[in-house]
């Protein structure tokens, strides 16, 4: 595919190869979810009806996939095959609770139960972020002290009093900072760090497709 990508798909059979690759990774990867779905629900099933450590939260694993996955995909109405047959057991007026369109079942979870809890995960990771940064940012060597110049610039430039404070020394000030700070050197780190997560994904993958790591089922 990466090969593919330098060629016209119109053009070349490289080209529409590439084509081809990217159906069959939808497929595949709605294969996957379905295997994943099926893993998680075997794993901590086990550990609920084995008593371990934990097998409290295991079960409540267990049952929000379920109470957010099995609502979606009931009929929202009696217009399909399976619609019909639903609704002739189950009154019509239900409809609107299953699917995933606004004051359903599905929306109602997402909205009051798992929104809230990201927002309070990433409201706690907040404090281990500037417990980290403390101790990174910390001016011990040269690259440590452009690390925290650079942090403490796009931190002013990031909230609207700071903005408000670069303008007084120029009205291009931060259009500068988001140009030559977030989408130059940002920029540049993260598709670094973007292709050798990617370079070490398609590595672990060929080595899973050989058959030579096996760590993932048990085996050494």
């Amino acid at each position: 595919m990466v090969i593919s990508f330098f060629f016209n798909p119109e053009r070349t059979v490289l080209g529409q190869f590439q084509e081809n690759l990217l159906q069959w990774v939808t497929i595949v990867g709605g294969f996957t979810l379905v295997l994943g779905v099926f893993s998680i629900v075997r794993v901590n099933a086990r550990a609920v009806s084995r008593r371990s450590d934990g097998w409290i939260y295991k079960l409540a694993t267990v049952v929000s996939v379920f109470a957010m996955a099995l609502p979606s995909m009931l009929p929202t109405s009696s217009s399909s095959s399976f619609g019909k047959i639903f609704y002739s057991i189950f009154p019509e007026s239900w409809a609107g609770a299953f699917g995933t369109g606004p004051n359903s079942i599905y929306d109602w979870l997402f909205n009051y139960v798992d929104s809230p809890m990201m927002e309070t995960m990433f409201a706690t990771l907040a404090f281990y972020i500037a417990s980290a940064a403390y101790r990174a940012f910390r001016a011990r060597s040269a690259e440590a002290t452009l690390l925290l110049i650079t942090a403490c610039i796009v931190m002013v430039w990031r909230v609207p009093m700071g903005e408000a404070f670069l303008r007084l020394f120029s009205d291009n000030l931060p259009e500068y900072i988001n140009m030559y700070v977030m989408k130059g050197f940002n920029m540049s780190v993260q598709r670094g760090i973007i292709i050798g997560a990617a370079l070490g994904m398609a590595s672990m993958s060929l080595r899973i497709l050989l058959g030579i790591e096996r760590t993932y089922m048990g085996k050494g």
